[in-house]
């Protein structure tokens, strides 16, 4: 994945669970991070809740949360803009809300060097995200996302390619487990 988009429930207790030792949002930034997903964008959701009300204070105090454990994790929180949300009630998806007129967005710059202003989590994958450029010169790089054993088959593992060419007949190698003493290699007999 070329982005990660995280949400965070701003809800009391939901937002305090989420981020303990081995609460959900902590796993799911570190695995995304893990699986070299260098870009994110934080959803703050369910800030129409009771116990949120619409409110800065709350909004404040789950970004000053999150910097610490997206750093932990790797990333640089400083790069990634942090959206107040409501999903419930479609505030701040598509267009800005009325609901949060304290929130005024992020000033980012892009990958390419361009400033953009964002204010929603459309305006974030929109103008914000940009797609990597693809290389096919250099060698095949897929991260395994799966591996099926089926019988009369053998061993089927299925990725995406993120860098290079691979075709039928390719001999690979998988890494980091490949090194001379323990020898992990395979053929390709199709790309689907």
């Amino acid at each position: 994945a070329d982005v990660a988009v995280l949400m965070i429930s701003s809800q009391q207790g939901e937002f305090e669970a989420g981020i303990a030792k081995e609460g959900q949002t902590r796993e799911h930034a570190l695995l995304s991070y893990t699986l070299g997903v260098k870009k994110m964008v934080v959803a703050i959701n369910k800030m129409d809740h009771s116990s949120v009300k619409w409110g800065k204070g709350r909004f404040d105090e789950i970004v000053k949360e999150a910097h610490t454990f997206l750093k932990s994790a790797g990333y640089k929180p400083k790069t990634i803009p942090f959206v107040p949300v409501s999903g419930f009630t479609g505030d701040n998806l598509i267009k800005k809300s009325d609901n949060m007129g304290w929130f005024k967005g992020y000033d980012l710059k892009t990958v390419s060097g361009a400033k953009v202003h964002v204010d929603t989590i459309l305006d974030c994958l929109e103008k914000y995200v940009e797609v990597p450029k693809r290389t096919s010169d250099k060698a095949m790089r897929t991260p395994i996302s799966g591996v099926y054993k089926i019988k009369g088959v053998g061993d089927v593992l299925t990725g995406r390619v993120e860098q290079g060419t691979v075709k039928p007949g390719d001999e690979v190698v998988f890494l980091p487990t490949h090194t001379p003493s323990t020898g992990c290699s395979g053929k390709v007999f199709t790309v689907e």
